[in-house]
Order: structure tokens, then C-alpha cells, then sequence
């Protein structure tokens, strides 16, 4: 385990420090886990209103095209993602995934264009291999910049809209996946209606000089609290998302992974600019036929919380592992614990019955539709 003082702090350490946060050790960082109100009180608060997080340590991003046409650099980035890039509007964003020549999946994350420039948003234990990767494929036709001088907040929870409006009215004409240049307390800030906790909120990216007095700002106003990485995890649990490195990672697909509504008709066999990408041979492949798995939601029959790597099996007795839990905890929304695992595609059906193996006994957990609970987002 990293020891406190090799870890980075993102420029709202003293701030978490003066709001009372635990702060421990996350890819490479020293971050705040929960404040005094605690993990659930923040989970409830941002389903109920409106909760203020810390994402600094996640990776930003620019690419620019060497010609200056934002479709050369929407292209070359397009051999390395499964995604229609080049069909991405001007001051909108898409979930993405880099793959690998496998077609496991190397990291997911968000693709903006901002008309001049394309802007990702990458996760933070991945976002130095990201760099070195976007680097070696998109250094003939792109400037690929590191921007550590920003920082990212996001703003979730049904409140969020009405709080940031305090700031800046115009959010409040803002689509789920919008993305515009707003100021914010004198900051230039770039702000995304997007987040991941299954609530409609906002993303915001300051320069860091900015950060402390924009997230002050927002603590403020009535109904916005802080919450730390624990509610954040239970979070995006219940929207039934994937963690990268849980969830999804190199020895996992795309389709697998239940992530094909990620990967558009035009990229796929028979669309204009289909294949291309790394592993697309697999990918297309199981596009078209079918993975042998897929990640599922579970629900548990008892109140015992099945936890990431619990193995699950067809029968209460005998036979061996035919998957496994990659998330699992309590749910505060529903009271009650979820899961998310991998199991035999015949065997992903809803309201398929399983077995989760906890302490040497098979407890029971059923198939259910992702995600657990409805999203928010403002789609209008």
C-alpha cells in the first residue's frame, strides 16, 4: 500500500481537510472516502438533492488536429476507440472505451468535441498509460496535451440543475450530454451534464487555481454537500455503471461487458466506418453472434451483501464456478444489497436463479435488469 505522503493531493485537499473528510490512499491520490455526515447520509443527500465531488484526480485531456480540422483528429482517434467520434456535434460528449488488440477493454472514458479540439475525461489509475497510448497512435495527425492544471468537480443529485443555476442561469437549457464553456465565480470553466451516479448533475472542469473558490461556492448554496469516494461507489452501483479495473478490464469485451449500446451502427459490420479499432475482429464478431458471458445485475434473496470476487455457481450444491461478482455492497436506496457479476450467457437471463458462495455457504441471487435504480438524467 502507498504510503500517505508519496500520494498526489488534488488542489481541494485543504478543503477536504477543513470539512473533516477521512481521507485515504485511491490511484495514487489522497482522497477524501466520506465527511463527518458519513457514507449513507451522502448517498441519500445526492439521491434527495444535490452532492459536491471531488474527481480531480481523473485525467483531462486535449487532442488537436495537426491540419485543423477537428474531423482528422475525430478520425485518428476513431482507430483507437469502437465509437463514431466523427459524428460527435459540437458541444456534445460520448462514453467511450480504448481496446486492446484482444479486444479486452484498456480504460473507459468520456469524448467531448469542443469544436476546435477534442476533450477526454479518462480515469485516474489509468491516465498515464492512456497518455502514452493516445501518444503512439495520434502523434502523425494530433498534438496530444496533458491538462494537470485543471481540476474536476461534479455536482449530482435532482438539485443540481437549480444550484449551479445560482451561478450561471444558462446550465439550466443544458441536455443530458451537453457540454459548453460556462464562468463560474470569474473561472473559465468547461461543464458537462453528465456524471456517474445515475443522477442528472453536472461535470465541471476549473483550472485548479479556481477550484477551492468554485467548490466553495457551491457548498453554499443551500441543499449542496459534500461526498466522498465511499456514497460515490455506492452510487454508481445502483446506476448499474462499471468501475474500470472491477468491472471491466483487459480480459473483458466490450459485449461482454454489456456495453455494446457503446459502440454505434456505423462502426459496427456494414456501417460506413466499421472495424478499425483494436480488437475489432473479436468485437464485430460478437456483435453479430454473441459473447459466451455477460455482465449481469444480482439481487440477492438475503441481506447479507455479496462483495466483489464472491464466486457464483448454477446449483445450491456441487459443481464448480461458473462466474463471479465484480461489484457488490448495500444499497441505501433500496435497503438492500446489489451486485453485478459475469455469468454464461445462458445462464444471464432475468430472474435466473444463481448462488453466491459467501464464507463456504450458497446464498441465493436472481438475474435483474440493469440498472437498479432509474436514472435522472434530463434527456429533453
Amino acid at each position: 500500500m502507498a504510503r500517505m505522503t508519496d500520494l498526489k493531493r488534488t488542489p481541494l485537499y485543504d478543503l477536504h481537510v477543513s470539512l473533516g473528510a477521512r481521507l485515504v490512499p485511491f490511484a495514487g491520490y489522497e482522497m477524501p472516502v466520506q465527511y463527518p455526515a458519513g457514507i449513507m447520509k451522502e448517498h441519500l443527500h445526492t439521491r434527495s438533492a444535490a452532492g459536491l465531488f471531488d474527481v480531480s484526480h481523473m485525467g483531462q485531456i486535449a487532442i488537436r488536429p495537426r491540419s485543423g480540422k477537428l474531423r482528422d483528429a475525430a478520425l485518428a482517434l476513431e482507430t483507437l476507440v469502437p465509437v463514431d467520434v466523427a459524428g460527435l456535434p459540437e458541444g456534445r460528449q460520448r462514453y467511450g472505451l480504448f481496446t486492446d488488440e484482444s479486444g479486452g477493454i484498456l480504460d473507459d472514458l468520456m469524448i467531448a468535441n469542443r469544436g476546435d479540439h477534442l476533450f477526454l475525461v479518462v480515469n485516474a489509475a489509468c491516465k498515464e498509460q492512456d497518455l502514452a497510448h493516445l501518444e503512439a497512435g495520434l502523434a502523425a495527425t494530433c498534438t496530444v496535451e496533458n491538462l494537470p492544471h485543471r481540476a474536476l468537480l461534479a455536482l449530482q443529485g435532482p438539485t443540481a440543475e437549480a444550484a449551479l443555476a445560482t451561478l450561471a442561469p444558462d446550465v439550466a437549457g443544458m441536455r443530458f450530454m451537453d457540454v459548453r464553456a460556462v464562468e463560474l465565480v470569474g473561472a473559465g470553466c468547461v461543464v458537462s451534464r453528465s456524471g456517474y451516479t445515475g443522477e442528472d448533475g453536472f461535470e465541471i472542469s476549473v483550472p485548479a487555481a479556481d477550484a477551492a473558490r468554485l467548490a466553495q461556492a457551491l457548498l453554499a448554496i443551500d441543499g449542496v454537500a459534500p461526498v466522498g469516494l465511499g456514497a460515490r461507489d455506492s452510487l454508481r452501483l445502483e446506476a448499474g455503471l462499471c468501475l474500470h479495473g472491477n468491472d471491466i478490464d483487459t480480459t473483458t469485451t466490450p459485449v461482454e461487458a454489456s456495453l455494446e449500446w457503446a459502440i454505434q451502427k456505423i462502426r459496427r459490420a456494414g456501417g460506413e466506418r466499421a472495424g478499425g479499432f483494436p480488437g475489432a475482429d473479436t468485437i464485430l464478431k460478437q456483435l453479430c453472434a454473441g459473447a459466451a458471458r455477460r455482465r449481469v445485475g444480482l439481487r440477492p434473496e438475503t441481506k447479507a451483501p455479496i462483495r466483489a470476487g464472491t464466486p457464483l455457481y448454477a446449483e445450491e450444491e456441487g459443481g464448480e464456478p461458473i462466474g463471479a461478482v465484480t461489484s457488490g455492497g448495500f444499497a441505501p436506496s433500496l435497503e438492500a444489497p446489489v451486485a453485478m457479476g459475469y455469468v454464461p450467457t445462458k445462464q444471464a437471463g432475468v430472474g435466473t436463479r444463481l448462488f453466491a458462495e459467501v464464507r463456504g455457504k450458497r446464498l441465493p441471487v436472481v438475474v435483474t435488469s440493469l440498472p437498479f435504480v432509474t436514472p435522472g438524467y434530463k434527456r429533453r
